[in-house]
């Protein structure tokens, strides 16, 4: 494989180039690793000296061409001023069959650019491109990262990445396992997202504020869900609900934004303190399952918050997306029928009562209980406030 560099001469890459490390990309590559965010997410020795970026550059780099094993790249990107400079690099680690392990690190300036996501589809071209036109002839390649490295996963979804999964302790770093996502993409698919990737974007109403998730909430998050109500009516919670419970339920909410899911918001007052959750759920690419769902801190009840919240979750869930809406034909909420206040918040924000589903939920106290089933329509939405 001789690809000394690899570029697109036009179009959306066209400021991003693959090519060969040289001598002078030591200093760039020590500076790089200097990094925290680059430290905590990838392998690289901590203290990180120059003789290490020596060693890298001189000897795994050069060694991994020679044998096949690892073919390493220096991300050039332009910055702000026009200049080529390094910016990260990229590696192809072939499997001795036919796929291979990609991995990548972005230098602190050239991060949210969307500099990493052209560099990644420019090697996947080169790797799956057949070994008689120069290329590696791949039929696969394999993406892993750290559980948390929102970063490297927005870049492998940008690029048509379809996470299979979450393995513990599927990767190794400094001598511990630590949790990963694995993803794939294959010869011929495309390398644009497979899903959307949703946000929490913010909404203001009269009595609520609706925003994501913070890692300050986890108290308030940990006080609700021990609420008696809240787990006679969401059966589901673990009991004792613990702080590692509610830094669970935050970190597993962006999992569903990335997967094109569902979205989550704390609805929280005017001095920002969380007073609840809202979300919208069950989301495909009809959008014709879209639910609503909401819980309240004890604390946040009788004062009208989550009728508001869930009304200004509704408007963004049907209005059409060219005024930042999801655009849904419908959208749903389902509450137990003795579970007057929930259903008092459905009608108070406008939904209709459609039905009733016999039997849908199993209760802690191991009684089955009815689902009130109500729905709203866009033609139904009253005005904004």
């Amino acid at each position: 494989m001789t690809a000394a560099s690899y570029a697109e001469p036009h179009g959306p890459a066209a400021d991003v180039r693959l090519r060969r490390y040289t001598d002078d990309d030591v200093d760039a590559s020590f500076l790089m690793c200097l990094d925290p965010e680059v430290q905590r997410w990838t392998t690289v020795p901590v203290p990180y000296r120059r003789e290490d970026a020596e060693q890298f550059v001189h000897g795994r780099v050069r060694e991994g061409w020679a044998d096949g094993s690892d073919y390493t790249l220096v991300v050039d990107a332009e910055d702000d001023e026009g200049r080529r400079r390094f910016a990260g690099n990229l590696s192809l680690r072939p499997d001795g069959a036919d796929g291979a392990e990609i991995g990548f690190a972005l230098a602190p300036w050239a991060r949210g650019r969307g500099v990493m996501s052209r560099a990644v589809r420019l090697a996947l071209a080169w790797a799956f491109l057949p070994d008689a036109n120069g290329g590696l002839g791949l039929d696969v390649v394999r993406w892993s990262a750290h559980v948390g490295n929102w970063g490297s996963r927005r870049v492998a979804w940008a690029c048509g990445f379809r996470v299979e999964g979450t393995l513990r302790g599927l990767n190794r770093q400094r001598g511990r396992s630590v949790d990963g996502w694995a993803a794939s993409i294959c010869r011929g698919e495309p390398t644009t997202p497979v899903t959307p990737w949703l946000e929490a974007v913010t909404l203001h109403g009269d009595g609520a504020h609706l925003r994501p998730w913070r890692e300050t909430d986890v108290v308030r998050v940990a006080e609700a869900c021990s609420d008696e109500d809240s787990r006679r009516w969401l059966p589901q919670l673990p009991v004792p609900y613990t702080l590692a419970d509610a830094q669970w339920y935050l970190r597993t909410r962006e999992e569903q934004h990335a997967g094109g899911e569902g979205v989550y918001w704390c609805v929280a007052d005017d001095e920002d303190q969380a007073l609840g959750a809202v979300s919208v759920m069950r989301l495909d690419a009809s959008l014709t399952n879209a639910e609503i769902g909401y819980w309240a801190h004890p604390d946040a009840r009788g004062r009208g918050v989550m009728t508001c919240a869930v009304r200004l979750v509704a408007r963004h869930v049907l209005l059409p997306p060219d005024v930042g809406g999801l655009g849904a034909p419908r959208v749903q909420l389902r509450a137990a029928v003795g579970n007057v206040a929930s259903n008092g918040v459905a009608e108070r924000a406008g939904f209709r009562r459609v039905g009733l589903q016999r039997g849908a939920e199993l209760l802690r106290d191991g009684t089955r209980t009815d689902f009130v089933v109500w729905d709203l329509l866009p033609h139904e939405l009253t005005p904004a406030p």
